[in-house]
């Protein structure tokens, strides 16, 4: 009972995953736009992506595209990597396996001039 109990406590602590995005409503809220928040795995960044799918940051460029319901990113010759994402309002969540990987607030059209 106890065991019960305290597995009950865990998944209510637990936040819930929001609900991820169609790729329509990705490349909608995204393209065009700049999103700036904070990865995980690698830290602050700021990002343009054009409507044409290339990625202009600071220093950088690359490509985006939208495969199913994920956003994949590529610079350089690193392979792709896709992310989901849950978009509410300005705020989206990337998501990678399952588990949150970064955040960040799109900001309309290209305001760093990239």
């Amino acid at each position: 009972m106890l065991i019960r109990l305290s597995m009950l406590a865990l998944l209510a602590a637990t936040p819930a995953l929001a609900e991820t995005a169609t790729g329509d409503a990705i490349r909608a809220a995204i393209g065009g736009n700049t999103v700036q928040g904070n990865m995980t795995s690698s830290g602050a960044y700021s990002e343009f992506y054009a409507v044409d799918g290339v990625i202009k940051g600071k220093d950088y460029a690359g490509e985006w595209t939208i495969d199913a319901d994920r956003m994949c990113f590529k610079y350089g010759e690193d392979p792709a990597t896709c992310w989901n994402a849950a978009i509410k309002g300005d705020a989206v969540t990337w998501i990678n396996d399952g588990n949150e990987a970064g955040t960040g607030t799109i900001v309309a059209g290209n305001p760093n001039g990239f």
